[in-house]
C-alpha cells in the first residue's frame, strides 16, 4: 500500500511514522509513505500558500493553486485516481469499519489542511471523501492523518506479523477486547484469572468472549447494542442463558 500526506509539515507526520509498528513495515516494504510538502508547488518566492479569505474574517485560507498543483503530482506517480481524503470536521467520523474499506486500496491520498481551511475550489475538485477523527478541532490535519494511516497500515497482510491479531482486537464484531496479561502469574496479590492457566483453549475463548460482552455492556452500551446481532451464533448455551437471565440480548438470541 503507498500512502501519500499532502502537507505543509511532512516532518509532523514523518516523525510519527516512521516508528513502532508502522515504521517497521515502512521499513520492511510493506507500506510505502510519501509526504509531499504543499509549499514546494507554491509559485510566490516566499513559499507562500494562504491568503485572505473573500468576505472577510479572521485567520487565512489556503489557495487553491499549490493545492491542486501538489495533487497533480501525487496523480502523475499513481498514474490513476485513487481516494483523496480530507482532513475535515465535516467528515464522516472515522471508525474501524472505514479503515477496513480504506485497507483494501492501493493508494491513499490525504489532504491536511491549516489556518481557516482551504479554497473550496480545488475541495470540489480534487477530493473523493472527508474524514473526521471525532468533534473536536486541532491546528492542522496532520494529527488525524496519522491516527487513520496507522489504523489503515496495521490492516494491511502482513503488516503485524500475526494474521489473528487485528481479529482479537476492540471494534471488532463491535466488541471491545477482553482483558489481558502476562507473567509473572502474581502481582501486588493479584493473580492472573485460573482459567487462562488451564490450557483448556475452548474454555479460554468463551470466557474471553464473556469478558468482551460484558466489558462492552458495561463501558460502551452503544457498541453492546450494535453487537447483539452477531452474537446469535457466538453464544454457549452458558452464556445464552447467563445473558437471557439479564433480559438484555433475549431478542437477539432467542
Amino acid at each position: 500500500m503507498r500512502l501519500f500526506v499532502m502537507t505543509l509539515f511532512p516532518e509532523m507526520v514523518e516523525n510519527t511514522l516512521h516508528t513502532s509498528i508502522t515504521g517497521r513495515a515502512i521499513d520492511e516494504g510493506l507500506i510505502e509513505l510519501n509526504c509531499v510538502n504543499i509549499r514546494d508547488f507554491s509559485k510566490d518566492k516566499h513559499r507562500k500558500v494562504d491568503d485572505y479569505p473573500f468576505g472577510g474574517g479572521a485567520g487565512m485560507v489556503m489557495e487553491a493553486q499549490p493545492v491542486y498543483d501538489c495533487y497533480r503530482y501525487i496523480h502523475e506517480k499513481t498514474g490513476r485516481d485513487c481516494p483523496v481524503i480530507a482532513m475535515s470536521p465535516k467528515g464522516r467520523t472515522f471508525n474501524q469499519g472505514i479503515a477496513k474499506d480504506l485497507s483494501k486500496e492501493s493508494d491513499l491520498i490525504f489532504l491536511c489542511g491549516h489556518y481557516e481551511g482551504i479554497d473550496q475550489r480545488v475541495l470540489d475538485e480534487i477530493v473523493t471523501d472527508y474524514i473526521s477523527i471525532g468533534d473536536f478541532v486541532l491546528t492542522g490535519g496532520e494529527l488525524a492523518a496519522c491516527v487513520i494511516c496507522d489504523c489503515v497500515a496495521r490492516l494491511v497482510p502482513g503488516v503485524l506479523g500475526n494474521g489473528e491479531s487485528a481479529e482479537t482486537e476492540s471494534f471488532e464484531n463491535n466488541l471491545l477486547e477482553y482483558p489481558q496479561y502476562t507473567r509473572p502469574e502474581e502481582w501486588r496479590g493479584r493473580k492472573v484469572p485460573d482459567i487462562l492457566l488451564s490450557g483448556n483453549h475452548r474454555l479460554v475463548d468463551e470466557w474471553r468472549l464473556e469478558q468482551s460482552i460484558e466489558r462492552t455492556r458495561t463501558l460502551r452500551p452503544d457498541l453492546f447494542k450494535k453487537a447483539l446481532p452477531g452474537l446469535r451464533d457466538s453464544l454457549s448455551n452458558r452464556l445464552k442463558k447467563k445473558f437471557l437471565k439479564k433480559n438484555e440480548i433475549c431478542d437477539s438470541i432467542s
